[in-house]
């Protein structure tokens, strides 16, 4: 198998630039969005972006308008040669991957101590709203999808979308796409991405990927890598709770603060500490009390030091 050596960009014009050359020849451009140390759910995205564009890109940006002074920025791991060999790995490969230093400087010089801060990813200083804020960098215009940012992930990380929805809004500013996967693992997040491209007429088309599961049942996260085997072990409470749920809302059992009771009391006797649990209507992730129409029920709690996501779609 020939292995595609993917083209490197770093600055914002040269990306877009490539992007319009490429979309010139008629070739249809899908993006995925990612803040690196790729696994194997990374993977599967790009996968499923070749089903639907000639030409996939690959951004690779640990985001800092997404994280609040108290989180794991300076703690978010990294591997960009690996992410690179990963890449390469995938039938078909990727064209180009986008890997910029600072999306949030606009000066003309390129390398300045706020650069050097930003490629080492230092904690935030507390006081802030985020870590953009905190390094004085001049950044003041913010996106925001009002109503679906409020909830789930949303109430214990209220900067987490804000800066969210503004990096994918640059991020399909530079790289133009026609189509853009992102996995449900974040679902929230996917959900607020196609409000967002709804609301402000964005042509692209967003794609929902299946979440990736390790053969024990975790669901794939670059954080994975910080829990102990113990905290591992005691965190696939999460992902047998959820199936549980699901089979039984199969078998007649409707009603959510029973379902929900029941997945809280199972993760928090295997020792994890419970950031929400909720099931929610899937498009306009309102809570609900009975399942009458297709939900998501959807799960963070933290093993350790690290908090965890998780959820499954089903309906009755």
């Amino acid at each position: 198998m020939v292995v595609k050596e993917p083209v490197i960009f770093t600055e914002k014009n040269e990306m877009r630039k490539w992007s319009r050359s490429t979309r010139s020849q008629g070739k249809t451009i899908g993006l995925v969005p990612t803040m690196g140390y790729l696994h194997q759910g990374h993977l599967s995205l790009v996968e499923e972006a070749h089903k639907h564009a000639e030409v996939v890109v690959v951004s690779i940006y640990v985001n800092p308008g997404q994280f609040s002074p108290s989180e794991d920025l300076s703690t978010y791991p990294s591997d960009f040669h690996g992410d690179i060999l990963n890449l390469k790995s995938v039938p078909g490969g990727v064209d180009a991957v986008f890997a910029p230093n600072n999306l949030y400087d606009y000066r003309e010089n390129k390398k300045s101590e706020i650069d050097v801060d930003m490629e080492n990813k230092n904690s935030c200083k507390k006081g802030v709203v985020s870590c953009v804020e905190e390094r004085g960098i001049g950044h003041e215009t913010w996106v925001r999808v009002e109503k679906l940012e409020k909830g789930l992930c949303g109430k214990s990380r209220p900067v987490f979308f804000r800066g969210v929805a503004t990096i994918v809004t640059k991020l399909f500013n530079i790289v133009e796409p026609d189509v853009a996967v992102f996995g449900k693992k974040d679902y929230q997040q996917w959900r607020i991405i196609q409000r967002m491209v709804r609301d402000l007429d964005f042509g692209i088309e967003i794609v929902g990927s299946d979440i990736v599961r390790d053969t024990d049942g975790l669901a794939l996260s670059s954080r994975d890598v910080h829990l102990s085997p113990e905290e591992r072990e005691k965190a696939l409470s999460i992902s047998k709770s959820l199936l549980k749920a699901k089979s039984d809302a199969k078998i007649g059992l409707v009603n959510c603060k029973e379902l929900t009771d029941t997945v809280v009391q199972t993760i928090t006797q295997a020792g994890g500490r419970i950031d929400y649990a909720e099931i929610v209507e899937q498009e306009s992730l309102e809570a609900v009390e009975e399942i009458k129409n297709p939900v998501v029920f959807c799960i963070a709690a933290w093993f350790g030091k690290v908090r965890l996501i998780d959820n499954i779609e089903f309906s009755v």
